[in-house]
């Protein structure tokens, strides 16, 4: 098959399977190819410290559209919500999956956060929902999925949202989020809980010597959930009261475990009375409260219906009174032979999840949605699509669900167009954009390892392309690759950016149980400005440590590639002072540190760039990168190696230059011959001559 614009060399795909373009990674063709050989052996001339190196893919699918407003709230597993800028790699999102004809809510892990700055565009929908995204964002319609704006002029035509279309979710109306505890929601929460579910006793008693009586004042709150007992007690402990807790009821076979409350003290039982006193004319924040406590308190969800029950009509009075204030629309029921009374909520999910955004209960177990179908009754119909005419920052985050639920509606993982990835890889558009994946790669290294001629040398992944790009997301060839290797007794290493790497912490720690298993997280820039402006098609630093964290937790000694340290931008004390810190904060164990290279083609973008941000700095980089030049000067690499080396130890952190070892010998990190020369196999002659001379390389784990 001929392709015009594949990459070069690669006009002709043999054992190309397809070409795919898909909605997921808009802009980017992947060539699934069915590969003869997994096995790359590095050419003899090579200064690499490692043999053999298997690649998934060639090319690199790590930039991205980077689509949501920071401020966008996402709703958790639990069935809170939370700002996307809060979210964390490793938190338990809902998305939804596929059960049958149903499409149903359920719980996702984020496996990956990214950010940079795109043009804004505001979708609002009927019900006063709005959303800010960028043009290649994605949403579920009641048609499939649709992008927020058409594809650019010249580009392969995508559906997109039109006002014609109505998103798929429940909605989050024009509902203000982020509502904080004030005193007077504190003061209505107390009131619902405790005249909803307290006990308060004020009465005379004789004393025991038989001399008058005495007046006993009691409090008691007894809950079989803990979040809403400890809330309670933290707004009474703000308000001054100070209470006992102890157990109330042991659990048994049909009844959960209850603790409880208590104060015995006059004053405490005063305050509390003038707590749950009734006010004259409600504030909002106190009907707000006054809900969620006794939601907490005499509420159920349960099959779809919200409901709230009492036998006290001033308390039915207040609850009905508190919903008419908020515009719900709700029903109350007969009451019952035993005197309860219940109100149950209209609208279905929609007015359900609009409760709890905006009382903000805190029983969690009430507030699960996890198995319920993605069928909404919610005005979401487009009402407009407005190009701000600005550049904002943005988030986007990967699950494993690949979806996630933004302010009330399914949104897609936003896979994205390429941009460059010049950091120690090609340059042009076509390493992002133009990506061949070899969809058989683990079946084909299974058969090579199982080769009587295979000895068992170290493998390297991640030095060619990253094996845990975004593609690894769609195509998830590494399990298989890890299993093969381990399977065969083959010690392997693995250098990444991209933080996808810690959804296989677990195989990964199972394979080290049985061969040598060293893990590496490249991380250049620490400096989130930066970062966006110089790298921003990869994680940030700070997601990259916590998946270094994460691998630490794990058992692994893990080593930091800081690199490549970029010349009067982030090679200051300041500045690598404080990536060493972060890296030995995250539990990182060796750090290699390298200056930056300018390859051809990199070279010309990233002077472009400098012209641009930094022309200052033109003339200098000039000078230190002359002509064809590439690598920085021997005396200013000597100069950051005098810088770097006294903070290493000051950190406490093994470290060496990528630079400092002789051509062939092991590198902290990677994949080494270290096992193959302990053994007495050596397998090319450049390892033949390099044995005697070097040590074995130092375990990652």
């Amino acid at each position: 098959m001929a392709d015009a614009a594949a990459l070069p060399g690669l006009e002709h795909l043999n054992g190309l399977v397809q070409s795919v373009t898909t909605p997921e990674f808009a802009g980017v063709t992947f060539h699934e190819v069915l590969c003869k050989t997994a096995l790359n052996h590095v050419p003899g001339a090579s200064a690499m410290p490692f043999d053999w190196t298997v690649n998934p893919y060639r090319g690199c699918s790590h930039a991205c559209v980077y689509c949501l407003d920071p401020s966008t709230m996402i709703l958790m597993a639990d069935g809170r919500s939370k700002a996307l800028r809060d979210i964390a790699v490793g938190d338990q999102v809902t998305g939804t999956r596929r059960e049958g004809s149903y499409r149903r809510y359920a719980a996702a892990t984020v496996s990956a956060k990214w950010s940079t700055r795109k043009r804004a565009h505001r979708v609002l929908l009927a019900d006063g929902t709005e959303l800010i995204a960028s043009a290649d964002h994605r949403f579920l319609t009641e048609r499939g999925w649709k992008y927020v704006r058409p594809a650019p002029s010249g580009s392969p035509q995508r559906p997109f949202l039109t006002t014609n279309n109505k998103l798929l979710g429940f909605g989050m109306g024009s509902m203000t989020t982020g509502l904080l505890e004030s005193d007077a929601y504190r003061t209505g929460y107390l009131s619902g809980m405790i005249r909803g579910d307290g006990m308060m006793l004020r009465r005379a008693y004789p004393r025991s010597n038989g001399r008058g009586t005495y007046m006993a004042h009691r409090f008691r709150l007894a809950l079989a959930d803990p979040e809403a007992l400890d809330r309670s007690r933290r707004y009474l402990a703000a308000c001054g009261v100070t209470t006992n807790r102890r157990v109330f009821a042991e659990a048994t076979a049909g009844r959960r475990a209850m603790d409880a409350i208590f104060t015995s003290r006059a004053t405490d039982y005063e305050a509390i009375t003038s707590i749950v006193t009734w006010p004259e004319s409600p504030a909002p924040e106190w009907s707000r409260g006054f809900l969620a406590g006794v939601f907490d308190a005499e509420g159920s969800c349960s099959r779809g219906i919200l409901r709230i029950s009492n036998k006290d009509p001033q308390i039915i009075a207040a609850i009905q009174s508190s919903l008419v204030a908020f515009g719900f629309d709700f029903a109350t029921e007969p009451v019952r032979p035993n005197g309860v009374t219940s109100i149950y909520l209209r609208g279905g999910l929609p007015a359900r999840r609009r409760f709890f955004e905006l009382v903000q209960p805190a029983i969690t177990r009430k507030l699960d949605l996890l198995g319920v179908a993605v069928k909404s009754d919610a005005p979401l119909r487009i009402v407009s699509i407005e190009d701000l005419g600005e550049t904002v920052d943005m988030i986007d985050i990967t699950t494993s669900t690949g979806d996630f639920i933004a302010n009330g509606v399914v949104s897609h993982n936003c896979f994205a167009r390429g941009t460059h990835e010049y950091l120690e890889l090609d340059a042009g558009r076509d390493f992002d954009s133009q990506v061949i994946v070899k969809i058989n790669v683990a079946e084909v290294l299974e058969k090579e390892l199982r080769r009587g001629s295979w000895a068992q040398p170290p493998v390297m992944l991640g030095t060619n392309t990253d094996p845990y790009q975004r593609a690894e997301g769609r195509y998830k060839l590494m399990p298989g690759i890890v299993s093969a290797l381990t399977e065969s007794g083959t010690p392997f290493s693995i250098l990444t950016k991209g933080t996808l790497m810690r959804r296989d912490l677990p195989l990964l720690r199972d394979a080290a149980q049985s061969v040598r298993v060293s893990l590496a997280m490249s991380i250049a820039v620490f400096d989130d400005e930066l970062q966006h402006l110089v790298e921003p098609g990869t994680p940030t630093a700070t997601a990259r440590l916590d998946t270094v964290r994460a691998a630490t937790e794990a058992g692994f000694r893990v080593t930091v590639f800081l690199m490549p340290i970029i010349p009067h931008l982030t090679d200051s004390i300041a500045a690598i002072d404080d990536a060493l810190s972060r890296i030995k904060a995250a539990g990182a164990t060796r750090v290699v540190y390298g200056a930056l290279h300018l390859r051809p083609g990199a070279k010309q973008w990233f002077m472009q760039w400098l012209g641009q941000q930094h022309p200052e700095l033109v003339s200098s980089y000039l000078g230190l990168y002359p002509g064809a030049s590439a690598q920085a000067p021997k005396a200013y690499r000597a100069w950051l190696a005098k810088r770097v080396r006294p903070l290493l130890r000051v950190h406490g952190l093994d470290g060496r230059a990528e630079d400092d070892h002789p051509r062939g010998n092991p590198v902290a990190g990677l994949a080494a011959r270290s096992d193959a020369r302990a053994s007495g196999i050596v397998t090319t002659s450049r390892g033949r001559a390099a044995a005697s001379a070097a040590a074995e390389a130092p375990r990652l784990f």
